[in-house]
């Protein structure tokens, strides 16, 4: 929320947008909240479109600290090849 009320230019238009999306957390659990904010904050959508569109996606399992790994492929660029 804070990061919301820091982005807008007026008080009133941050305090607007936390009602709406503590609206929208009302229908969805903690664990489920928590992970759409921090997507949200990750992404830079602190509005509720975004939000909603974030809760209507979201999967348990799809948020994670650890980057993807990159895999081998006959494709790809070895650190050697540019030297």
């Amino acid at each position: 929320m804070i990061a919301i009320l820091a982005s807008r230019p007026h008080p009133e238009q941050g305090f607007r947008t936390c009602l709406g999306i503590l609206k929208l957390y009302q229908a969805i659990d903690t664990a489920q909240a928590e992970a759409v904010s921090a997507r949200a904050l990750e992404i830079g959508g602190l509005n509720c479109k975004s939000i909603t569109a974030l809760i209507k996606t979201h999967k348990a399992s799809r948020h994670t600290a650890e980057p993807a790994a990159v895999g081998e492929h006959a494709n790809l660029r070895g650190p050697g090849y540019f030297h």
